[in-house]
């Protein structure tokens, strides 16, 4: 994106964000243009980005925000993620703003660390964490080839957005801190996401429609393309849920190289939204398992409806076509019904798995997380907050065993399901614990009583 005007600002020895902002405020209004930061570090609390500006980030610039919760007082947003309602650069309701350059944000996560899990081999993140950028109701919205390393929590996160582009965009995380989401399309409508690296502890690209502050969507989620990009996550590299309390349609993820991740592709329905006409296409994958606190555990794919809150049932998923995939797991596919909304027109093609035995076991059993016992989990629950809850018996409540053993592909509770081409190739013999069936349909499975807190 480029504007009318430009100017260049040099690295400032301190806090410079008064300059910053007066900066962007100006370009504004008179019309648009780019403020571009030269080369060596800029430091600066919450930025907000208006109408018609362009932060350019040259080749060598640094950006590296205040990394203190308190410094973005003022670039507070109205979503809530994580207990976070704060952002490090921010734009409410602007239209034709971008960030651009082949510099890099360095955003400090090391400050919002405040122990080590070793029970499961995680940071013990900070209560409060700003996101590093939070757009909401913007138009005409560009990130292209910035470097975002080392995030506090959610990296890109795009709110009520419309005609967004973000290409060429690398993203860093630290991996073993949570909640560090890569990039997050809120209730977007017309997307493209393409060309970017992203390494991350949790969702690396995820659609969703979160609840707004007066309790009801913000909208519905269509129109989007993700393709050719490479996703390391330890939660679900290609998502889409898990809140969804508006429709999600039209989504297509192809030509994607997803590894060292715990799941590869994802769909979660919880919040009453459908979700409609999904195709993936031309994805490889390789998918390890993980202890029993983290998400899924080395499934290729995974699908599934479940009623987290009785009063706002589950939409539907249906229209899905997932073809011409390859790679390593080692969990299983599993599409999954709980909930009586129901999954439907489902169509598997072309599928080539290796499926391995991992060293933990966990891939054992299929995950229903998050289920209502994550919403307000008990103090004695062994877990974390909206992570996971563990039962009076000491499992993670949600975590079930497949009937008869891990077979290669689980299906429950689906109408119309095809399988075309798929071929899962598994060791022999078959290591203890797994089923002697390539694939396992059965009618929806009744595990709501184990899911109670």
């Amino acid at each position: 994106m480029s504007g009318t005007s430009l100017v260049a600002i040099e690295p400032f020895d301190g806090d410079n964000t008064d300059r910053l902002q007066a900066e962007i405020d100006s370009l504004s209004a008179s019309g648009g243009g780019r403020l571009e930061l030269l080369a060596g570090i800029h430091i600066c609390r919450g930025l907000r980005l208006r109408s018609g500006v362009d932060l350019h980030l040259a080749a060598g610039a640094i950006l590296r925000p205040v990394p203190d919760y308190a410094a973005y007082l003022n670039t507070t947003v109205s979503v809530i993620a994580e207990k976070s309602d704060r952002g490090m650069i921010v734009a409410r309701d602007a239209r034709r703003i971008s960030l651009t350059g082949e510099g890099r944000i360095e955003a400090g996560c090391d400050s919002f660390i405040t122990g080590d899990d070793e029970t499961v081999g995680t940071f013990i993140p900070a209560e409060f964490r700003p996101r590093v950028v939070v757009f909401e109701g913007c138009d005409e919205v560009e990130i292209s080839s910035i470097h975002i390393s080392r995030s506090p929590m959610w990296t890109l996160h795009f709110v009520d957005c419309t005609d967004l582009t973000v290409r060429n965009v690398t993203i860093e995380n630290d991996r073993r801190l949570p909640n560090t989401d890569g990039i997050v399309l809120d209730a977007c409508r017309g997307a493209t996401i393409e060309n970017c690296k992203i390494s991350t502890a949790d969702d690396g690209i995820c659609l969703k429609t979160s609840i707004g502050p007066q309790g009801v969507a913000i909208g519905r989620c269509e129109n989007i393309l993700v393709r050719r990009c490479t996703v390391q996550s330890l939660s679900c590299a290609l998502k889409i849920g898990t809140e969804t309390h508006g429709d999600v349609t039209n989504v297509v993820f192809e030509d994607c190289d997803v590894s060292a991740s715990n799941r590869a592709l994802g769909i979660f329905s919880r919040d009453g939204g459908r979700i409609s006409n999904v195709r993936f296409s031309r994805i490889a994958v390789e998918c390890r398992e993980t202890p029993d606190g983290f998400w899924g555990s080395g499934e290729a794919l995974t699908v599934n409806v479940v009623d987290r809150v009785a009063e706002r049932p589950a939409g539907a998923v249906e229209n899905l076509i997932v073809e011409d995939v390859a790679g390593r797991m080692e969990g299983a596919i599993t599409v999954i019904a709980a909930a009586s909304s129901g999954i439907r027109n489902v169509s598997l093609a072309r599928i080539a798995i290796d499926q391995q035995p991992g060293a933990l076991g966990t891939g054992r059993t299929y995950d229903l997380r998050p289920t209502n016992a994550d919403l307000a989990p008990k103090a004695d629950g062994g877990g974390r907050a909206n992570a996971w809850t563990r039962g009076s018996d000491g499992r993670v409540i949600g975590l079930q065993d497949y009937p008869g053993g891990m077979p290669a592909v689980y299906v429950a509770g689906v109408t119309g399901i095809l399988m075309n081409e798929v071929r899962i190739t598994r060791p022999e013999p078959l290591p203890q614990g797994w089923n002697e069936n390539d694939v396992v349909e059965t009618a929806a499975p009744d595990g709501s009583g184990a899911w109670q807190n």
